[in-house]
């Protein structure tokens, strides 16, 4: 992902692309701060997952922010957010839809045993695992507390 996505700010440089060169700058220092992180605590570089995680991290962030902008009659900065989510979402992996989450949710409770929600950790954890970046975890949260109750 990383290498992707540092093909994709060279190609916004040489296009003098104004809209993705800052946004794609942004993702490579987010990861570059993570590196650092990593290497402080003795880790590997920002793997895949990593970057993934950083990557829905910026989108929530943004789709926060333009919320408040528009709250605060500030189309135009709002606008601006929108599109810079749209930039990181082309580096994510597909999103799941919130049936398939329902349908991969199920299997995990099914395949581990889960029996009530003492064991909600245990499916979120399984499903942290398998399906990094391709799922909203406050959703994914609240089916599987659902189908445990």
């Amino acid at each position: 992902m990383r290498d992707t996505i540092a093909a994709a700010l060279t190609t916004a440089i040489k296009a003098q692309d104004k809209r993705r060169v800052p946004t794609l700058r942004l993702i490579m220092s987010a990861i570059k701060d993570r590196d650092i992180l990593n290497r402080g605590s003795g880790k590997e570089p920002a793997t895949n997952d990593d970057i993934s995680s950083i990557l829905a991290k910026m989108i929530k962030q943004r789709e926060e922010s333009a919320k408040l902008y528009e709250e605060g009659n500030r189309s135009e900065l709002a606008t601006q957010e929108r599109a810079e989510i749209e930039i990181i979402r082309d580096f994510m992996p597909k999103q799941l839809s919130d049936a398939e989450i329902r349908h991969v949710a199920k299997q995990v409770v099914d395949e581990i045993g889960a029996s009530g929600l003492r064991d909600m950790g245990k499916s979120m954890n399984v499903l942290k695992e398998r399906y990094a970046g391709q799922m909203d975890f406050s959703k994914a949260s609240s089916i599987v507390k659902e189908i445990l109750q």
